[in-house]
C-alpha cells in the first residue's frame, strides 16, 4: 500500500449504502433502518429506483424529515419504468426485470468505478441491499466492499422457502408431484411438523422450475450466505423455532424487530433530538387519517381492521364474500381498499343493497390508512390481513389477533405460523367463503378468555421487551452499528 492509500484509509468515514427493492413494504423498512443508523452517527446514502421514489416524495414529508440529518442523502437510479403509480403484486416481476436490465448495470458502475467506488471522494464502505438483489453481493465483491443483506420478508419464509428452496428442489418436494397440498414438508429443519405444501411460499406451487420467481429466489438462496451478515425484522423469541437453523447457514444474523417500534422508541428517547416527531409516514399511497377519528368513537377492542396491503389484489367475487363475512359478524369495521386492489369489473351498483346499507351503519372504507396508528388504536380488536410481513409483525407488536387471507410470496408461510406456531389467529388460505370469514372474525374477537387474544398479548409483551435497552433487538442493533464501524475501519486495507 502506498502513502496516498494509507492516507485515504485513515480519513475515510463510515458510509453505508442502503438499496431496497422498489416496493412499499421494503422501502418503509429500509427508511426506518436508515434513520436508526443516522441516529448512531453513521453516514447513509439511500438509493431508490425512480419508479418508487416519485410516489414517495409526492405522498410523504420524507425529504424535510431527513433534512435534519446532515449524514443522510437520497439518491436514485433509473429503472426504465414509466408507471406513475406503484404496481400491484402481478407486476412484481415486471419491476424486478426492469431493475435487472436498467438499474443493475448503472448500479455496478456507481460502485465499481463511479461516485461510490473506492477511488471516489465519498466511497461506500458497507453496502446494505435488499437480500432479493443477489447481484448486489456480486457487485460488492467486485468493488471490494463489505455487504450485509437486509431481508424484509419473514424469517420463517426466508428459511422454509428461500434458503431451503434448492434443498426442496433436490429432494423432489418442489415442484409438487401431485395435488395433495396438505402433505407435510419434512426436509426443512425446524418446521418438519408445521409446514405443509400449501404453507410454502406461493412460488413453490409452480410446476416450472424455470419460473422467473423461482430462479430469482434460488439466486438469493445462493448469494445471501456469501454476505458478511443478514438483517431480519424479527425478535429472537418470535422466531426461535428457525433462527438456530438459519444461523448454521448465515452465522451473523442481526434480529432488530419489531423494526417500527424499535425505530419509534429510539426517536422518542434520543437525547440529541428530544423533539423528534414519530407520527410520520413512509407511504407511497396518500393516507386518509380521518379513519382515526372514526375509530375514536368506538369502544376498546370492538373494531375489525381489514386490509390486504400494498401489493395484494382480490376479485370482485372474493370482495363480496369477505364483505358479507365481515358485515355478518356484526363487528364495526375499518376497511382499506387500495386503488387497483380489486381486479375485474367492479361496479358498486351491482353490490347487494343490504351490504351497502349495513356498511354505512357499522363500517368505514378508505383508500389507504396510517396502519401503524390504526393497529395501535385501542378500538382495534382484530385484523383481517393478507399476512404480509410488515402487517404481521405490526399486529404482533400491538397484540392484535389476526384472520389471515394470504396472497403471495411469504404470506402463505406467515399465515401458517400465525395459526400453528404463534397461536394468535386463524389461517384462511385457499378459501374465500362468507361463512368461514364470519366465523373467523367472531373467533378472534369474541369472549374475554379468547386464546388468540391471550397469545397475542404474550407476544406483544415479548416484542416490547426485545426493544428495551437490554433487549435482544436493541443489542443486535448496537452490534450492527459496531460492526459497520469495524468494517469501515478496515476499508481499503
Amino acid at each position: 500500500m502506498n502513502q496516498n492509500d494509507q492516507q485515504n484509509t485513515t480519513t475515510i468515514q463510515p458510509h453505508v449504502l442502503i438499496f431496497p427493492i422498489p416496493f412499499q413494504g421494503p422501502v418503509n423498512c429500509a427508511l426506518k433502518l436508515a434513520e436508526l443508523l443516522c441516529l448512531s452517527g453513521i453516514n447513509v446514502t439511500f438509493l431508490n429506483t425512480e419508479h418508487i421514489h416519485g410516489p414517495l416524495l409526492r405522498h410523504t414529508q420524507v425529504l424535510s424529515r431527513f433534512s435534519r440529518y446532515p449524514n443522510f442523502k437520497f439518491d436514485t437510479v433509473p429503472d426504465g419504468l414509466e408507471h406513475e403509480k406503484p404496481v400491484s403484486g402481478d407486476g412484481f416481476m415486471e419491476v424486478m426485470d426492469a431493475v435487472d436490465k436498467v438499474s443493475k448495470p448503472l448500479f455496478r458502475e456507481m460502485m465499481v468505478s463511479g461516485k461510490w467506488s473506492r477511488i471516489s471522494e465519498r466511497p461506500v464502505t458497507v453496502m446494505i441491499p435488499d437480500a432479493c438483489f443477489s447481484f448486489a453481493v456480486d457487485v460488492a465483491v467486485e468493488a471490494g466492499v463489505q455487504v450485509v443483506c437486509f431481508e424484509t420478508v419473514s424469517p420463517c419464509c426466508m428459511w422454509t422457502s428461500y434458503l431451503n428452496l434448492p434443498t426442496l428442489i433436490e429432494a423432489g418436494d418442489v415442484p409438487f408431484e401431485d395435488n395433495d397440498l396438505d402433505r407435510l414438508i419434512t426436509t426443512v429443519p425446524g418446521t418438519e411438523h408445521v409446514i405443509r405444501r400449501r404453507d410454502l411460499g406461493s412460488f413453490c406451487r409452480s410446476n416450472d422450475l424455470s419460473d422467473p420467481v423461482i430462479e430469482l429466489i434460488v439466486k438469493e438462496a445462493k448469494s445471501v450466505p456469501r454476505a458478511q451478515g443478514l438483517i431480519l425484522n424479527t425478535f429472537e423469541e418470535l422466531d426461535s423455532l428457525i433462527l438456530p437453523h438459519m444461523r448454521k447457514l448465515c452465522p451473523n444474523i442481526y434480529t432488530i424487530g419489531p423494526l417500527h417500534t424499535l425505530h419509534k422508541t429510539r426517536l422518542t428517547t434520543n437525547p440529541t433530538q428530544p423533539s423528534q416527531e414519530t407520527g410520520f409516514s413512509n407511504s407511497v399511497w396518500k393516507e386518509d387519517r380521518t379513519c382515526l377519528s372514526w375509530l375514536d368513537k368506538h369502544d376498546p377492542k370492538t373494531v375489525i381492521y381489514v386490509s390486504i396491503g400494498s401489493l395484494a389484489t382480490m376479485t370482485v367475487e372474493q370482495l363480496v364474500e369477505i364483505w358479507y363475512g365481515v358485515v355478518n359478524s356484526e363487528k364495526p369495521f375499518l376497511w382499506v381498499r387500495r386503488p387497483g386492489s380489486i381486479v375485474g369489473e367492479y361496479d358498486e351498483s351491482r353490490i347487494p343493497a343490504e351490504l351497502l346499507e349495513r356498511t354505512k351503519e357499522i363500517g368505514c372504507i378508505v383508500d389507504w390508512a396510517p396502519q401503524e396508528d390504526v393497529l395501535a388504536h385501542q378500538a382495534i380488536g382484530g385484523f383481517l390481513t393478507h399476512s404480509g410481513w410488515n402487517s404481521t409483525i405490526e399486529s404482533i407488536a400491538e397484540g392484535v389477533p389476526m384472520v389471515c387471507w394470504p396472497y403471495f410470496v411469504d404470506q402463505q408461510v406467515n399465515s401458517r405460523f400465525v395459526e400453528a406456531v404463534w397461536k394468535m389467529g386463524v389461517d384462511m388460505k385457499d378459501t374465500c367463503d362468507r361463512v368461514r370469514v364470519e366465523k373467523a372474525v367472531r373467533g378472534i374477537m369474541d369472549s374475554k378468555d379468547n386464546v388468540f387474544a391471550q397469545s397475542a398479548n404474550t407476544w406483544a409483551n415479548l416484542a416490547h421487551e426485545s426493544i428495551s435497552k437490554t433487549g435482544s433487538s436493541s443489542t443486535h442493533l448496537g452490534r450492527l452499528v459496531d460492526d459497520i464501524l469495524a468494517m469501515s475501519s478496515t476499508f481499503g486495507l
